[in-house]
């Protein structure tokens, strides 16, 4: 997967109170990722060049400090460019509080960042367990997804766990199973079921998606089930 080093950001979100709990934020979408699932709308981030320089991104941030309080780095796989850390480290020197989006198959970067105290949350999207997991994301990336869970779970820094839910993909049984391995793991918490948004345009062409779990009763006594969308 070509990046384009120079200007690894698609485009930016200018202002946003949905993405990052309780603060206004903006969003840095970085084209290219290392998955392709099935669901993904947003295509022409992941097959897509960069348009924008960490410079130009800087720049806009100037104009925001006071303005906003944080700054969500998200994808694409935004933890997949070079000097990811190297930028990040920058926005957090402006005064940003800083969150990630990741699907977990950076579990290195990821360390980096919690050691150099850089992050303040993160959001893991669990996409399936192995026996779905290359199917939907279409990649063997299960185990570096799993590092980057235990990472989070053995540090401090605030974090959700995510799903993103067809029901051509992912039915109940799948989620009930998620849940006992996330519980097993240590997890407690909120688990953010996102319902698949109908008529996107996705990386593989998909029915319609029911809202099927609602009604159904997945979570447990130690995480919460939420639902999106």
């Amino acid at each position: 997967m070509k990046q384009n080093v120079s200007a690894p950001i698609y485009s930016i979100t200018p202002f946003t109170l949905l993405d990052y709990p309780h603060q206004s934020a903006c969003i840095f979408w970085f084209a290219g990722c290392n998955m392709r699932c099935l669901y993904c709308y947003n295509p022409e981030i992941v097959y897509g060049k960069g348009r924008i320089t960490f410079d130009k991104a800087l720049q806009f941030l100037k104009s925001r400090v006071n303005l906003l309080d944080a700054v969500v780095f998200s994808g694409g796989e935004c933890l997949l460019h070079k000097k990811a850390v190297s930028f990040i480290k920058e926005v957090k020197k402006m005064g940003f509080l800083i969150k990630i989006d990741t699907n977990g198959s950076r579990p290195d970067i990821l360390e980096e960042l919690i050691q150099k105290g850089l992050i303040n949350y993160v959001a893991l999207d669990f996409k399936a367990m192995p026996a779905k997991f290359a199917k939907i994301t279409q990649s063997k990336l299960f185990i570096p997804f799993a590092k980057s869970l235990l990472l989070l779970l053995h540090h401090t820094v605030p974090f959700e766990v995510r799903t993103t839910v067809h029901s051509d993909l992912l039915n109940k049984r799948d989620i009930q199973e998620m849940v006992f391995f996330l519980e097993n793991l240590g997890y407690s918490g909120n688990y953010y079921i996102q319902h698949f948004i109908n008529g996107s345009s996705t990386i593989e062409k998909l029915g319609h998606s029911f809202k099927e779990l609602e009604n159904q009763n997945i979570g447990t006594e130690k995480i919460k089930i939420h639902f999106r969308g």
